[in-house]
């Protein structure tokens, strides 16, 4: 998430009430998680396991709950809770604003599109030409919509991300000021749902295919032609790279990515990064036809047992 202009780094620990280590004059552009930091932005951390990590990582500024020696070109934000204080600046650089009706007087649709009774277009959602929006359809703020894309109904676009601290008194989410964005000539099935991100983009590349009932977690990239199949489940800040053919009830686990061409049979459960070029099967998945062989291999264990008994 870019802010509107560069903010000062006092500026920014006024907001959350922090001490700061650099020059108060440190230039703070935006804001984001780990995994799509860019010089400027401010990344969170409160678990030593995960110091190293940020402070090596390309934001320029690290909210943490420890005093540490600060890398050279790098300035630090102190906070008793950096994971409450990220929320406190998602929240107003990204406040919800509540839509005065239906389709938003903010929002844009292109020339040629269809909105189906009974959808709801938040804030800012901009979505292109000649599309099909069917009834019941829910796009919340900040979505982009490229052109010629059909979404089925009941789908929802641009949920919460699905990510929790727990804490003593329960869990403590964390909120999303981030979008979606599905490219053009993308399908989308009915009672979908695809959750934005928490800072950065999750995005459905140009031509994929997805079948009903499908969840997208948050800053999940979804590449060119991919076809993902009824009831698969994929995590957040997974890269589902081009081409890829996903068959249903696939379960997909957070942060790995899945190869160019692979192709994951149904009912599989992806635990680890696949190689792409390759058809995967099983829980957790391999290589389908070393799977098959195994399965083999097991049915024929009470025949082997019977013939070494007889021996």
């Amino acid at each position: 998430m870019k802010f509107p202009k560069a903010y000062q780094l006092k500026d920014i620990a006024k907001l959350i009430s922090a001490e700061y280590v650099g020059p108060h004059d440190f230039p703070v552009l935006g804001m984001n998680e780990i995994h799509v930091v860019e010089p400027g932005d401010v990344v969170f951390v409160d678990h030593p396991k995960y110091y190293d990590k940020a402070l090596k990582s390309e934001a320029t500024i690290v909210l943490i709950n420890k005093k540490v020696e600060c890398p050279e070109g790098k300035a630090l934000l102190i906070s008793d809770d950096p994971f409450r204080d990220f929320n406190k600046l998602t929240t107003y650089f990204k406040p919800f604003i509540p839509s005065k009706s239906t389709i938003s007087e903010s929002a844009t649709i292109g020339q040629d599109t269809v909105v189906q009774p009974n959808c709801f277009i938040g804030n800012n959602v901009k979505i292109g030409k000649n599309c099909i929006i069917h009834s019941n359809v829910s796009i919340y703020d900040d979505s982009i919509i490229g052109d010629n894309v059909i979404i089925h109904a009941g789908t929802v676009i641009g949920a919460s991300a699905f990510y929790y601290k727990n804490r003593p008194e329960g869990y403590d989410q964390l909120q999303s000021g981030g979008r979606v964005v599905i490219e053009n000539n993308v399908d989308i099935g009915a009672c979908c749902t695809i959750d934005r991100g928490v800072t950065a983009d999750t995005t459905v590349g140009e031509g994929s295919k997805l079948d009903n009932q499908i969840q997208v977690g948050h800053d999940t990239l979804i590449g060119k032609k991919c076809l993902i199949a009824s009831q698969t489940g994929i995590a957040g800040c997974v890269v589902v790279e081009d081409e890829v053919t996903i068959w249903g009830q696939v379960g997909i686990s957070s942060g790995i990515t899945i190869g160019k061409n692979a192709v994951i049979l149904a009912q599989s459960g992806i635990s680890k990064s696949l190689e792409g070029g390759k058809t995967y099967f099983g829980t957790p998945a391999e290589d389908s036809r070393s799977k098959y062989k195994e399965m083999v291999s097991i049915k024929r264990i009470p025949e082997i047992l019977e013939k070494l008994k007889n021996r």
